[in-house]
């Protein structure tokens, strides 16, 4: 615990990093379920209406093992824990440097009681969100190889869950270097290879997907949440209000377009960072690349669509 680092958070929890028992750094979301306080103003959730989210993120950790459609680009769910009782003392601590280094949106968690239970989700360590990655790390090229990867994740998604992420903003594309050269998936069991750039991308934060899984479909229904559609200053709040205009606000159907309007607003916001390198023809001739993505993406009715079509990635 005293190695912990707050690296995130949400409305409705933390995300710490720290070592597990065999030494490898793991991220920790923590979230306060089924009490009585509310939580950075919002009522805590249930355990019924957590659940949404932890079948979600153990059926996209284990796509990595499938055999038709198979991606490693959806973070990795290691382990699932309940706990009960206070925050613990190195954890505010790392709350409190996040804080002093950051600013935090979220109410410091030192008030809950011994009976409060915890859900606490252990995922694999997926690097850095693209809207703290500050952009200078990176080159076009690796923009492309990033949009080029959360394309494949979202098709491969969509093929075998029928998965709609629902909220794709860059503070939930995660990014880490690699060595490896090349990344590879499976498409109807079709296999392919891209090249990574030397980085791998995860995708993270389910509290908004849907997906289906034996007929059953998996969703949250924010209908109702009518705050969510009233954001303002950020192409991110346009998109919640394109997917209710899509779906007629019924958000238990299947509409994979919404992966397409995620797509679009993840091309603006990588088009819009600074880049290491950004002159010379090269750069120019990726940034047009890039651009002419921006202005077509949307004419698709998928991921899987603009990932068999769209001329930047044959």
């Amino acid at each position: 615990m005293k190695q912990c680092v707050k690296i995130g958070e949400g409305t409705f929890g933390e995300v710490f990093s720290t070592t597990n028992a065999s030494g490898d750094t793991v991220a920790l979301k923590i979230i306060p379920v089924e009490g009585s306080d509310k939580v950075n103003g919002e009522e805590q959730k249930t355990f019924g209406e957590i659940l949404h989210e932890i079948i979600i993120s153990k059926e996209l950790s284990s796509l990595k093992e499938k055999q038709h459609n198979q991606t490693h680009g959806f973070i990795g769910l290691n382990d699932l824990h309940c706990v009960q009782g206070c925050y613990p003392p190195d954890f505010l601590n790392a709350w409190d440097n996040f804080n002093w280094k950051k600013g935090s949106e979220n109410d410091r968690p030192d008030f809950f009681e011994k009976d409060q239970f915890f859900i606490i989700l252990e995922f694999e360590f997926g690097g850095v969100d693209l809207e703290n990655s500050n952009g200078t790390l990176m080159s076009l090229l690796v923009a492309k190889s990033i949009l080029h990867q959360v394309t494949v994740a979202l098709a491969v998604a969509e093929q075998e869950l029928q998965f709609e992420h629902r909220d794709l903003h860059w503070g939930n594309v995660l990014v880490k270097t690699t060595k490896q050269k090349k990344g590879s998936f499976l498409l109807n069991g079709a296999a392919h290879s891209l090249e990574t750039k030397g980085v791998l991308v995860r995708i993270i934060d389910y509290s908004l997907s849907r997906l289906e899984i034996d007929d059953l479909t998996v969703s949250c229904d924010i209908s109702k949440d009518e705050e969510l559609f009233m954001g303002q200053g950020d192409y991110q709040f346009d998109i919640y209000r394109l997917m209710r205009q899509e779906n007629g606000n019924n958000w238990s159907n299947y509409h994979p377009h919404t992966n397409v309007l995620w797509l679009h607003y993840l091309c603006s916001k990588l088009l819009s960072m600074k880049y290491r390198g950004s002159g010379g023809r090269g750069a120019k001739d990726m940034r047009e690349e890039l651009t002419r993505f921006y202005d077509n993406v949307l004419q698709y009715s998928s991921a899987t669509e603009a990932l068999r079509n769209c001329p930047m990635f044959q």
